[in-house]
């Protein structure tokens, strides 16, 4: 069975609000390009329905430095892998045209990457984050 990976990288040096800001829009990002990761709404016993969430894990990944998440991010680019990013200067816009607008002013080795999402074969995601610990 083919069987595949959601990682997120953040880097360590950023405030609690940031990691939660980066991790929410990177995982939103899956989610609205692959449905399939779409998992059944939750029924509880009272027969309300809630959203769903994801049908697999996923996995949350700390970057020490600048270097860590650019390894990371080339590794995923090496290996074909759908790659989600989030740059610093997002933390200062609040609309999307300005998102699109700020991404497009730099090229991808002039992004100040602060947070990435890896989706794709487990083995293949495994070897882009190879050496990175679990979030903390």
């Amino acid at each position: 069975m083919h069987q595949n990976k959601i990682a997120i990288v953040l880097r360590d040096d950023l405030k609690n609000w940031q990691k939660l800001n980066v991790t929410a829009f990177l995982a939103g990002a899956v989610a609205i390009e692959y449905p399939e990761l779409h998992g059944a709404h939750l029924v509880t016993a009272s027969g309300n329905s809630y959203l769903p969430f994801f049908n697999q894990p996923v996995l949350i990944y700390k970057a020490d430095n600048n270097e860590q998440i650019r390894r990371a991010f080339n590794r995923a680019r090496e290996r074909d892998l759908h790659i989600g990013i989030y740059s610093f200067p997002l933390f200062s816009t609040n609309n999307e045209t300005d998102n699109l607008a700020e991404i497009a002013k730099y090229t991808d080795d002039d992004q100040d990457l602060v947070g990435i999402i890896i989706y794709g074969d487990s083995k293949k995601v495994s070897k882009a984050i190879d050496g990175l610990k679990f979030h903390d």
